[in-house]
């Protein structure tokens, strides 16, 4: 397993990018600001995320995905930890904003994550179209935060 970061050309990700995002616009928001780093085993891209600086000591995961059919494999996992790692002593916190959703909510707790703030309607505001996730409509934005 190799983690190396995306210098330049992060659309190539695109399709990977929009399984945690399914609005292009909204990745272009923070794509060439954020920092991109991708997951390879076994010769191929697994896994991806982007971070930014969400400013007062807080590194906020813009984006985590894993290719279908590869999740539940522990990638999207490994990316968390080397994120902890890779920022722990620059950042105090490590933060992930996500819908209310059965699918990712758990997956960041079991990471170590813990429930902080909301932004009520933050997808009805902000996409296009309803977005359903393990048959949930996703509403609010969800964040949670971990310390390193």
């Amino acid at each position: 397993m190799e983690i190396t970061e995306v210098r330049g050309n992060k659309k190539q990700y695109l399709a990977l990018l929009l399984l945690a995002d399914e609005q292009e616009y909204m990745i272009d928001r923070y794509l060439e600001s954020g920092t991109m780093y991708v997951l390879r085993d076994g010769g191929g891209v697994k896994s991806e995320c982007v971070v930014a600086d969400a400013g007062g000591g807080v590194l906020e995961i813009k984006n985590l995905a894993t290719a279908p059919e590869h999740q539940g494999k522990g990638y999207a996992k490994a990316l968390v930890e080397f994120l902890a790692k890779t920022y722990a002593g620059r950042y105090g916190v490590l933060q992930a904003g996500t819908g209310d959703s059965p699918l990712t909510v758990p997956f960041y707790e079991k990471c170590g994550f813990a429930r902080s703030h909301r932004i009520p309607r933050f997808f009805t505001d902000n996409y296009d179209h309803p977005i359903y996730e393990g048959g949930v409509q996703l509403v609010d934005m969800v964040y949670l935060q971990r310390e390193i």
